[in-house]
């Protein structure tokens, strides 16, 4: 949720903001609208409720008629405070609706338009040129099936379109992959985590989850629980109705879970292979810091993200994604995309977010700071999405001979192997 007093004193400010996004300004005028009535039902409560403790301490010191009186005001008083406060609680809720309805304010270096509107900040790396080197690379799935690491036919079988299984050097290399990024991620301070992959509305909604990306979340019917499509929400709520030390932040921590997509408008796209799939494991950066620093905590957590692809040789870009492309909470977001050779195009691998004080907001975390407690910002990166780590690792890394080259770094992670060998033809 968006500062309530950015909203009253800036509003010109929240519909450039979505105009940025290409989304329509009503929600402002539909928010200031909501907080008037919301500050008018407040104040015609406490007018009444006043009256009515005025009226409990002038009755004991009438007499006769006037006391009658008295009484008979507090009795019309009595129902007027009871439906004041009953239209206190609906402006309230009506306020509230409208305030989670406006994504976060995005920052002022975002750039405007939408999915195709990004900017490129960096190009690290230079694609391979298969043509010069003699052969025509394979694709993922080929070589996962030679190299006997991915069963799509039979994760189709057992689950249905969008999964698979990973095996032998399939399932090592995920688990090296884990294992690195955790490293990393323990050198660089952060508490590593093992985070549940199922959450309360609230934590789904605090996060932003419900609101326009509702569609791509799995709920668990008959019960009060949503599947996770990243650990960034349960570790939003882990300090849910807190009030941090400011003197402990930035808390970093760096999350492992498995993550749920139902993939809502994917229809016909990637559907070969585990580009785009229902379920994969990922780990998760997530920080808690304030809302001064979190601009360069943000190009921390990027340059992390870039140390890791650097670890796997990988030729990739980073983006400035474009404001009609962020998510709910995001102010700003940086992705990293990885070449991938049989698509001759980059793929995103992953993605880092500033989300300011909107998350925080919703769930009511706060800093203890010198002049009093107030929201602080939150921030998530991506370390290492599997499958698509996993794919660009294959299709960058193969030989002529359907062999693998693993990159320096996951070689201590699978037990010193150098190449991944072919196991059918």
């Amino acid at each position: 949720m968006i500062d309530p007093r950015i909203l009253r004193e800036q509003p010109d400010r929240v519909r450039a903001a979505q105009a940025k996004r290409g989304l329509s300004d009503a929600v402002v005028d539909e928010a200031l609208a909501a907080d008037e009535r919301r500050r008018q039902a407040i104040a015609d409560f406490e007018t009444r409720r006043a009256e009515q403790k005025a009226l409990s301490k002038q009755i004991p010191q009438a007499q006769g008629e006037e006391k009658q009186q008295l009484l008979e005001r507090t009795k019309a008083l009595s129902a007027e405070v009871k439906a004041a406060e009953a239209t206190q609680g609906e402006a309230e809720a009506a306020w509230q609706a409208a305030m989670m309805a406006i994504p976060n304010v995005a920052h002022d270096q975002a750039p405007a338009g939408g999915e195709d509107d990004f900017v490129v900040l960096e190009t690290i790396g230079t694609p391979r040129d298969f043509t010069a080197e003699g052969f025509e690379p394979r694709d993922h799935v080929e070589l996962g099936r030679i190299l006997g690491a991915i069963d799509i036919e039979r994760g189709a079988k057992v689950s249905g379109s969008r999964f698979y299984f990973l095996t032998g050097v399939g399932a090592q290399l995920e688990l090296a992959l884990v294992n690195l990024a955790m490293d990393q991620a323990r050198d660089a301070g952060f508490t590593q985590v093992i985070a549940p992959s199922l959450v309360r509305p609230r934590a789904m909604e605090g996060t932003g989850f419900l609101g326009q990306a509702a569609d791509d979340v799995y709920r668990i019917e008959g019960e009060d629980l949503y599947l996770v499509g990243t650990s960034e929400v349960p570790m939003a709520a882990y300090h849910s109705d807190e009030i941090l030390d400011a003197s402990a932040l930035p808390l970093r921590y760096a999350a492992f879970s498995p993550c749920f997509r139902k993939e809502a408008g994917s229809h016909g796209k990637d559907t070969r292979g585990i580009i785009r799939v229902h379920w994969f494991d990922k780990v998760e950066m997530f920080v808690f810091t304030t809302t001064e620093d979190s601009d360069a905590e943000h190009r921390r957590l990027l340059e992390w993200e870039k140390e890791f692809l650097d670890k796997l040789d990988l030729a990739y870009r980073v983006i400035d994604v474009a404001a009609g492309d962020l998510g709910l909470s995001a102010a700003r977001k940086f992705d990293c995309e990885a070449w991938i050779p049989t698509q001759g195009r980059y793929r995103e691998l992953t993605s880092t977010s500033n989300c300011t004080e909107f998350q925080s907001r919703r769930l009511d975390i706060r800093g203890r700071f010198p002049d009093g407690t107030r929201p602080v910002a939150t921030l998530n990166g991506t370390l290492c999405a599997m499958t698509r780590t996993i794919v660009a690792i294959l299709e960058t890394h193969q030989n002529a001979d359907g062999s693998v080259t693993l990159p320096q770094a996951l070689r201590p992670y699978m037990g010193g192997i150098e190449v991944l060998k072919p196991v059918h033809e």
